[in-house]
């Protein structure tokens, strides 16, 4: 951002507050008043007609700024560009028929402004805010703010959150309690390294910051706590690898009084109530399940593929002859070839 770039000089919010997400307006809304605030994605200037594409966290919508209707707005749109912070305060419309656009969920509406503020300019952005284009990482890093504003890295948060309500909602349902537990701790012996603290109060002397709340969840368990939760953080300093961060979330279950069924039930169930609630995809429960010799035999691996359906083959019987010493001298030690 800066103080001075072209397109006018920023305004006060003054009293204006906004009354309505840009991404949630559709042909109900037709004929309201509505005030919006966003960044402008897209200015088309199409001559007498101005379109700017407006955007905030729930998605974009097209403001129409008519040379005939508003010429000063118009004037003043016309020098908006990518990134701008603007406000508008105007009335829902029903798009031209032609000009409905269906892969938008905003798509057959537009609002005519009656009363435009520019609230912060903005400098011309790195990169493009949009998802349709290839952006070095290191660049979106740099820009992680900006980043940020792009449909595709804003879903991920927004998926995130429903996420978190939907394991949230299906536990407490089930009678669990969430609790949360300190991040400053003592060291405890587990298998990785501790990410250490250093206190001001005591020199030398150092918390820890925990692997997973294990201490914490004895003490629960002990106290008679018998069902309780947690989206908890969880800190190792190892070495990194494709698979491992040096800190993560991990949904933490804790239940007394259970078998292996009831665990298994529940996490089954968690794992069906987030597939229906995230993408509406019904699954079938219980899940399949195939005992370690059995999925040794039929595929050498304890996490099998299922989707392939590619398991293994016996041939001993077909090589037991064949020169090849690899295969007949382990079918004469009594092995098989598979």
């Amino acid at each position: 951002m800066s103080d001075h770039p072209e397109g006018g000089m920023p305004q006060e919010l003054g009293d204006w507050r906004r009354t309505d997400m840009c991404g949630r307006l559709n042909a109900r809304d037709t004929g309201r008043e509505v005030v919006l605030m966003g960044w402008v994605s897209r200015v088309r200037d199409l001559g007498q007609l101005v379109f700017v594409e407006l955007r905030d966290i729930t998605g974009e919508i097209q403001v129409v700024f008519d040379a005939d209707d508003h010429p000063g707005l118009w004037s003043e749109a016309k020098g908006w560009r990518g990134e701008y912070v603007v406000g508008v305060r105007g009335v829902v419309a029903d798009r031209a028929p032609e000009a409905v656009n269906p892969d938008s969920p905003t798509g057959s509406v537009e609002v005519h402004p009656a009363e435009i503020r520019l609230l912060n300019p903005a400098e011309t952005t790195p990169f493009y805010i949009r998802d349709d284009i290839g952006v070095e990482e290191g660049l979106r890093l740099r820009y992680r703010y900006l980043d940020l504003r792009r449909g595709e890295m804003r879903q991920n948060l927004v998926l995130r959150d429903r996420a978190n309500r939907a394991v949230r909602d299906y536990l407490s349902d089930a009678g669990f309690l969430e609790v949360e537990t300190p991040y400053l701790t003592r060291s405890t012996p587990e298998g990785a390294r501790d990410y250490l603290v250093p206190t001001r109060g005591r020199r030398g002397e150092f918390y820890a910051l925990p692997q997973s709340p294990q201490l914490f969840k004895q003490l629960l368990m002990i106290s008679g706590l018998d069902r309780y939760y947690q989206l908890v953080r969880c800190f190792r300093d190892e070495d990194l690898r494709a698979d491992r961060q040096p800190e993560f979330t991990q949904i933490d279950i804790e239940m007394s009084f259970v078998g292996e069924e009831e665990v298994q039930a529940l996490t089954e169930g968690l794992l069906a109530h987030l597939f229906g609630e995230l993408w509406g995809v019904e699954v079938p429960t219980p899940f399949p399940r195939m005992a370690y010799a059995e999925a040794m035999e039929r595929y050498g691996t304890d996490k099998p593929d299922l989707r392939y359906g590619l398991e293994l083959c016996d041939v001993s019987e077909a090589v037991a002859d064949s020169a090849f010493r690899v295969f007949s001298s382990a079918i004469a030690a009594g092995g098989v070839v598979k």
